[in-house]
């Protein structure tokens, strides 16, 4: 019988003597650990200790294991010493879970992430489900803090130093047999298996395994000297202390104690997160997952019904690359082109996604079934959404859709992937214009985790609630937006870009001008930005937007256009490519100081434009506006947002 006073969790007690612990946090989708959760762990451990059972199986009432710790109420923390009071209670029960005189299995399906994989690092043992939906990983960098429940202390011990340090710097996650292949779970197994697996690992207990010899070895302080500056240099190329300072406390928490005894690498643990979680990238990094989270609840919170069958017309690289990432989270989708060569080179592209993404022959298969090429259109009078993805150009939208709305569904949704083009000139000449929205995907849309919902003067509401809701199934974050030029992203992206082409034209080395911007924190300079997107794209729409904000293209970018330059596409733009794509990139001219002053003057454009968005009411609120900066611009995420960074900078100087 599973104590009264549990509510959180729950113990049933089987005649071998075996324990099954399942956490079921109360009112919520996952589980996570809170305080409040740690708490009522503790209690079940308390029963179990007043009635020893021959093992204990730890498991998740819910779809996932354990997300991770509660971030909200990390964002809550105002002193060290709640931060310090928080961290111990979650030390306190995982050195309870390592210290029972029982064998305890970790029994995983779904996420098991960051406090998650804490927990089961704890467990004597661990099984996972083989499918690929589950991971397992300690993303805690991305929130600008290290693992905090002992993982840094114990995933070495049970993985090996090389390994542990690259999940704990990268934040990255494994599916079950990656985790098995590193030791880092004894068996990963079906879920049928899973039960009976963990019956034979508690009767059988044989010990937890331990890293390689060679492994071991590399926690030696000899090894540790002479890695640490290998493993630093990796981590500068890749970011900055000061704007991400919690990769490199983790590579030092390494160094100094990596050969401690454990319980001294434990509080070592501690000492360190008590620091970084106060901080203000944690702070800020903490405010972009509740971003984040809050695009995911709000396409939640619609009752919409999702489209099943979506239809795409424009096999180009942005339609064909949609077409194949709905496929890959299992849609049913028909891809419209005339031209049988974009259909073959789209399927070629969605082939390598699917293997990158699904590994098993099966599952790509499977997926390619699911992308059906149509280059008649037939697929239009069933389709539930019809995506446009033709050239950005107003006649020919308003052509197409002359031609494929008499053949659609009365209660089909019309899309448009347009970066720029108002909606309200679009739907001109619609019998239905309210069915019009938008759905503006990003380059590259695999990597881009955001999609602006556009909202036309006329949109019917329950077009844009299941639009959004597509979205959000379909693993992308979506943010509502009015129609205007240039929406909310291109809005903000559009004046940055220009004032480099106009530095650039003005003498301004090119390298000077992306080296100072990635300095700033941008994940791409805007030269090299621009590249990439097509100057033709750029231009355009520049151009759409010219007369509503008074923006002017520079010739030398219009120049370039016009001598068919456009960029990484056609090898030439503001750099040459080679064949692999590699820009004839020199070294930056200016350093140190020059370069933070001149990614300030480069941001300044997209600061001021995000007030104006804010202040036009584009989105709904601030938060918003920096939440489309961080996920569809790439604006330095330790920053907050544009917003964010200009009220914590007295006006961004």
């Amino acid at each position: 019988m599973s104590p009264a006073n549990l509510q959180h969790c729950r113990i049933e007690r089987e005649e071998d003597g075996i324990a099954w612990l399942t956490l079921d946090v109360a009112g919520e989708s996952a589980n996570t650990l809170s305080s409040e959760v740690i708490a009522d762990l503790g209690r079940a451990l308390d029963a179990l200790d007043a009635e020893p059972p021959a093992g204990l199986v730890v498991r998740s009432g819910k779809a996932g294991f354990i997300a991770g710790a509660n971030v909200e109420e990390f964002s809550r923390i105002d002193t060290p010493a709640a931060a310090r009071e928080l961290i111990e209670a979650g030390h306190a029960l995982m050195n309870r879970i390592a210290g029972a005189s029982w064998p305890v299995v970790a029994l995983i399906r779904g996420f098991c992430l960051g406090g998650g994989l804490e927990l089961a690092l704890a467990c004597r043992y661990r099984i996972a489900d083989s499918d690929p939906a589950t991971r397992l990983g300690l993303p805690e960098v991305r929130l600008g803090i290290h693992p905090g429940f002992g993982g840094t202390a114990r995933l070495p011990d049970v993985v090996g130093a090389p390994a542990a340090l690259d999940l704990v710097l990268s934040g990255r996650s494994l599916d079950g047999r990656a985790a098995r292949r590193m030791g880092l779970v004894e068996y990963a197994v079906s879920p049928w298996q899973l039960p009976d697996a963990a019956r034979h690992l508690v009767h059988a207990d044989p010990g937890p395994r331990r890293p390689a010899r060679w492994k071991r070895w590399l926690d030696t302080a000899p090894a540790r000297v002479a890695l640490k500056p290998f493993m630093e240099r990796q981590l500068r190329s890749r970011v900055r202390r000061a704007h991400y300072p919690a990769p490199y406390a983790a590579l030092d928490l390494w160094a100094r104690h990596g050969g401690d005894a454990l319980p001294d690498r434990l509080q070592a643990e501690i000492d360190s997160l008590v620091d970084l979680v106060r901080g203000p990238t944690a702070a800020n990094l903490i405010r972009v997952f509740l971003l984040q989270d809050r695009l995911k609840a709000e396409a939640r919170a619609t009752d919409a019904p999702l489209p099943q069958r979506v239809h795409v017309v424009g096999a180009g690289i942005m339609g064909g690359d949609i077409a194949a990432w709905l496929a890959l989270q299992g849609y049913r989708v028909t891809l419209m082109d005339e031209r049988p060569d974009a259909i073959a080179a789209t399927l070629k592209r969605a082939r390598k996604l699917f293997q990158r993404r699904l590994k098993r022959p099966a599952r790509v298969a499977a997926a390619l079934d699911r992308l059906i090429p149509d280059a008649a259109g037939h697929a239009v009078a069933n389709a539930d959404l019809v995506i446009e993805a033709i050239v950005e150009d107003l006649v020919a939208k308003q052509g197409l859709f002359e031609t494929i709305e008499p053949r659609m569904r009365d209660d089909a949704v019309l899309a448009t992937n347009t970066s720029s083009l108002p909606l309200e000139r679009l739907a001109e000449g619609l019998g239905r214009p309210g069915r019009l929205i938008g759905l503006h995907f990003f380059n590259p849309v695999a990597k881009m985790p955001l999609v602006e919902i556009v909202a036309g003067e006329g949109s019917e509401a329950g077009a844009l609630d299941r639009g959004q809701a597509l979205m959000a199934r379909a693993d992308k974050l979506p943010l509502r937006v009015k129609s205007g030029p240039g929406f909310l992203v291109n809005r903000l992206l559009m004046p940055y870009m220009l004032k480099a082409a106009r530095l650039y034209a003005e003498g301004t080395q090119r390298e000077s001008i992306d080296a100072a911007a990635k300095r700033f924190g941008m994940p791409m300079g805007p030269l090299e930005l621009a590249d990439s997107v097509g100057l033709d794209v750029c231009t355009a729409a520049a151009d759409v937007m010219a007369e509503a904000k008074g923006l002017q293209v520079p010739e030398s970018l219009r120049s370039r256009v016009q001598a068919g330059h456009l960029g990484r596409k056609t090898g030439r733009g503001f750099y040459e490519y080679d064949e692999k794509g590699k820009p004839d990139r020199g070294k930056p001219s200016l350093s140190g100081a020059d370069l933070d002053a001149l990614g300030r003057d480069l941001v300044t454009p997209l600061l001021d434009e995000a007030e104006k968005c804010r202040d036009e009411g584009v989105v709904a609120d601030g938060d918003l506006v920096d939440a489309g900066a961080i996920f569809g611009c790439g604006f330095a995420p330790f920053t907050g947002g544009p917003l964010h960074y200009r009220e914590q900078h007295a006006g961004g100087s």
